[in-house]
């Protein structure tokens, strides 16, 4: 099986940000008189968004489609990278581990705090976007079938969380018609002492039972040594990332109408330390006494069965997951490292998620699907409030059991429960309209765990000098004592519950057989939230705000107009659309100042309003031009006063997306000897600036944020060469040719020292690949 090319400069690759693929033709060679592969026309590409296998150019979607192929030519074995290949979407990345996607700029802020994310992720069938504030697995994407990311509201048939697109990674199927295995490796290092990347991915493919039972098993690993400085650990390079896993896949199919898949899949990501820094201390440099750590490990089970009944098909998915986080982060920012403050919080989460669909077979007046879909999640989180040793010992405070001056526990259950359906009518083969609905419900409750304690360390630490003199002053004590409080009640909270529908209507046309326009009207939401510290007070400050109970479900309305087609005999392909978003009780992010605790609530109402466009042309003989950009124009537009307070906005505030992002690529493939085919090609990639987060101070009104800031606007270039022969490629790249370390994400919150991450440094790499 001849190998794919692995340059981010293969025409296929050049196409990822839309959704066809090359035809190839069959050309003659001038100097070895054989015949070589030449792409010549666009080929049709199938999707499964509408939970039924479509052509891409008839789904009343805006969908970007990315092959195993185009990941592998691009280098993207991870969330980076996917959203410049996609029209609208921003990936708000703090770290390994905290990425957050937005879509067509439906974001308050980048890093959403005890948010759930506005993009639902979906790993096969499982959620796993729906952890709020923690950290989020960013998975390998090696050996899988297809990435399909959809913009705008997915509610009908993706649930909650879909509120502003919906991002899914479709695992390859096993193959039990014969015998297939591939590699690859890719080895880079960055400018100047930064360090090397290793990434090592393998497959293997076996047939049992010939055309009938087969595994499929993939392995990875990586070891990405950092590029930023901890001068607080003394660590150099200390966001090194080390990140390994697999999964197996077995599938059997005894007949034409029954198959049974069956996976468990283990993916362990340990980022050493944060990437965010403080440009106070220098470009790629942070401070805190000890490393931030995001780490995550998720297992996953799935058994699907389809069967093929005569006129429609019956598919259920069952998955368990059970994923341990850690979430490690120095708070001392809060108060300008005067003395330490820490939060070490470990996460376990339990999620069983059930599918049931029936999905009609195409042809006739009607297409129609059904289903039902159950999901249960139980977190547990351990909160671990830190101060350190050596502080303690220093300042001689006295009576804590160890570092930690607070530590208590909760966990949280969370249901959702729906039925969905869709159906599409042809009123002839170029005229159909579309209607899905589902209605669902959801709830979640937060519980205090018995047991844990709480101090006054932090009143202590924030007054010392007070506290000093009256201790040792006045009653020439030894040591300060610190004040002890509990153990904690077990306690329940409030059970917040919402119901209701999410609805999607379209019409399409095809005014010519390869032309394709849509409009449509799509909702989308996302679950209540509960806040932990419900009804805390400030022992800071009492002043200060109570913490609410939490936040209600926002609600989104999109309304769009869309067009897909092809020109000069399929040489031309071009994808857009124009957009209006009406969204509504906005979740969003506080916090509180005296002593940064975190909150949800809701405030009223925004808009936004933007054109998608994605171009791919072949212009002459060898040469691909592809072109994707998004224009999007955000703004609040409804809000109290009452709700600018608490939540730190104003009225006619852009949310938190550029107003301009989009990329150009231009590919040539050429035959240098006979067997050999060389693929060069060059990326521009530009993402404009954004806000951070809302201007103004959480609970303290017109009083401006202090870590209210812009992402840069910025442009980066990557080039690629690679050579495919027979079995094997061979490919250099350098990503970031010039070396831009501009802003790409600044952090909203203070309690952080270091709140800038930067363009990843220039890197120069060879990719190795073979397929047997």
């Amino acid at each position: 099986m001849k190998a794919t090319l692995l340059a981010s400069a293969c025409a296929a690759a050049t196409l990822a940000v839309l959704t066809p693929g090359l035809a190839q033709a069959q050309e003659q060679d001038p100097e070895t008189n054989r015949t070589q592969d030449r792409a010549t026309t666009l080929e049709e590409v199938v999707v499964t968004a509408t939970r039924r296998t479509e052509r891409a150019q008839d789904v009343p979607i805006s969908v970007t489609t990315l092959s195993q192929e185009d990941l592998n030519e691009r280098g993207i074995v991870n969330y980076d990278g996917l959203a410049i290949a996609t029209p609208g979407v921003t990936l708000n990345r703090a770290s390994a581990n905290f990425n957050n996607f937005s879509a067509r700029g439906v974001a308050t802020n980048g890093y959403g705090a005890n948010l759930q994310s506005t993009v639902a992720i979906y790993l096969d069938e499982l959620p796993i976007s729906s952890n709020g504030n923690s950290t989020i697995l960013d998975p390998s994407l090696y050996d899988v079938e297809r990435i399909e990311f959809l913009r705008g509201p997915q509610g009908t048939l993706f649930g909650s969380g879909s509120l502003a697109g919906a991002l899914r990674i479709l695992t390859h199927d096993p193959d039990a018609s014969g015998f297939d295995a591939s590699f690859l490796m890719d080895i880079g290092k960055m400018n100047e002492s930064h360090g090397l990347r290793q990434r090592y991915n393998a497959m293997i493919n076996v047939p049992l039972i010939e055309d009938e039972l087969a595994i499929r098993v993939v392995g990875f690993s990586r070891n990405e040594e950092g590029w930023v400085d901890n001068v607080g650990t003394g660590i150099e390079d200390s966001n090194t990332l080390i990140q390994y896993g697999g999964r197996a896949i077995l599938q059997w199919e005894p007949t034409d109408r029954f198959v049974a898949r069956f996976l468990v899949s283990n993916e362990v990501s340990n980022p050493h330390d944060s990437s965010l820094t403080n440009p106070n201390r220098g470009k790629f440099v942070r401070l805190t006494d000890r490393p931030d750590r995001f780490q995550s490990d998720m297992t996953n089970y799935n058994a699907t069965f389809e069967y093929q009944f005569d006129g429609a098909r019956l598919t259920s998915s069952t998955t368990f997951s059970d994923y341990t986080g850690l979430f490690y982060v120095d708070l001392a920012g809060s108060y300008n490292q005067a003395f330490p403050f820490a939060l070490d919080a470990d996460a376990w989460d339990e999620t069983f998620v059930q599918e049931t669909r029936l999905v009609s077979d195409p042809g006739g007046a009607f297409d129609w699907s059904v289903g039902t879909f159950y999901f249960r999640k139980r977190r547990d989180v351990d909160y671990g409030y830190r101060s350190n040793q050596e502080f303690l010992d220093d300042y001689l405070l006295s009576g804590l059991p160890d570092e930690y001056y607070q530590r208590f526990a909760s966990h949280f259950i969370s249901h959702e429960i729906a039925a969905f359906g869709q159906l599409t009518y042809r009123f002839n083969p170029d005229l159909w309209a579309t209607a899905g609905i589902r209605y669902g419900k959801t709830d979640a409750q937060a519980f205090t765990e018995e047991g844990g304690y709480n101090s006054n360390y932090l009143t202590v630490a924030y007054n010392y000098a007070a506290y000093a003199a009256y201790y040792f002053g006045t009653l020439n004590a030894s040591s300060i004592p610190l004040t002890v409080t509990g153990p904690y009640a077990a306690a329940e909270g409030v059970k917040v519950e919402e119901e209701g529908p999410s609805y999607r209507f379209s019409l399409s046309w095809r005014p010519t057989p390869s032309i394709t326009t849509y409009a449509s009207y799509s909702t989308g939401f996302r679950p209540p939230i509960v806040n932990a510290r419900a009804g805390a007070v400030s022992t800071i400050d009492p002043t200060d705000i109570v913490i609410p109970y939490g936040a209600t479900s926002d609600e989104l309305i999109n309304y769009e107009i869309g067009v897909k087609g092809r020109w000069f005999n399929n040489r031309l392909f071009a994808d857009a659309a124009v957009y209006w978003i009406d969204w509504n009780d906005i979740q969003v992010q506080a916090n509180r100042v005296s002593d940064s605790i975190q909150f949800a609530t809701n405030i009223g109402g925004a808009t936004s309003k933007g054109l998608e466009v994605a171009l791919v042309a072949l212009p002459a003989q060898g040469w691909t031009v592809a072109v994707n950009g998004s224009w999007n124009k955000t703004e609040v537009d409804d809000l109290t006063a009452s709700e600018a307070a608490i939540s730190g906005a104003v009225l006619g505030a852009p949310l938190a997306g550029p107003e301009f992002s989009g990329s150009v690529r231009i590919n040539y493939e050429w035959f240098p000897t006979s067997n050999v085919t060389g693929n060069a090609s060059l990326a521009i990639s530009h993402v404009g600036g954004y806000p951070n987060a809302f201007p103004n101070t959480p609970g303290k009104p017109n009083i401006p944020l202090p870590t209210y800031d812009e992402v840069d606007s910025y442009t980066f270039v990557n080039g690629t060469l690679a050579f495919a022969f027979d079995n094997y490629v061979v490919g250099a790249y350098v990503e970031n040719l010039f070396d831009d370390q501009s802003v790409n994400y600044v952090h909203p919150e203070a309690f952080i020292d270091g709140r800038y991450g930067r363009v990843r440094p220039r890197t120069v790499g060879i990719r190795l690949s073979y397929e047997y």
